[in-house]
């Protein structure tokens, strides 16, 4: 009876670890208007209402569409119409103490609002434009790109 009990605790254990180490989404579309792609590894996507957002992807707007976009943290990115945003960098590890959140808007507009890593390390935050880097000490703000 022990040895099971042992060896189900470690099976319990090894689950739990595989099913971590493979939900890599950071982020996730809670809406979407108009039309919205997600470019992840080469391959495109719609973006929809419930979409899994990973480090690496992008995302592009066209014209007259938005989406909203909710990340582990609470961090609310909403993505404006004709924009092109990259997700760099994003780790919410509160245990260790460890936070990124790294986007590169390259062109359109994008709300920022923070979540926990905004609101606990501030520093680990960086909101990059191809002619500036924003750095974020507020809680909210409005980012504009141009080509």
């Amino acid at each position: 009876m022990r040895i099971h009990l042992a060896l189900a605790g470690t099976a319990m254990a090894l689950f739990l670890t595989l099913a971590s180490a493979e939900d890599t989404h950071v982020a996730l579309i809670k809406d979407v208007t108009g039309s919205v792609t997600v470019l992840r590894a080469g391959t495109s996507m719609p973006a929809a209402a419930g979409t899994q957002l990973e480090k690496s992807d992008e995302l592009v707007s066209a014209a007259g569409a938005t989406a909203g976009i909710v990340f582990r943290d609470g961090t609310l990115f909403t993505l404006g119409s004709g924009s092109d945003v990259m997700i760099k960098d994003f780790l919410f590890d509160p245990v260790q103490a460890r936070y990124a959140f790294s986007v590169y808007l390259a062109r359109g507009s994008a709300i920022y609002s923070s979540g926990k890593i905004g609101k606990v390390s501030p520093d680990s935050v960086i909101v990059s434009t191809p002619k500036a880097v924003i750095g974020v000490r507020g809680t909210r703000f409005l980012v504009t790109a141009t080509d």
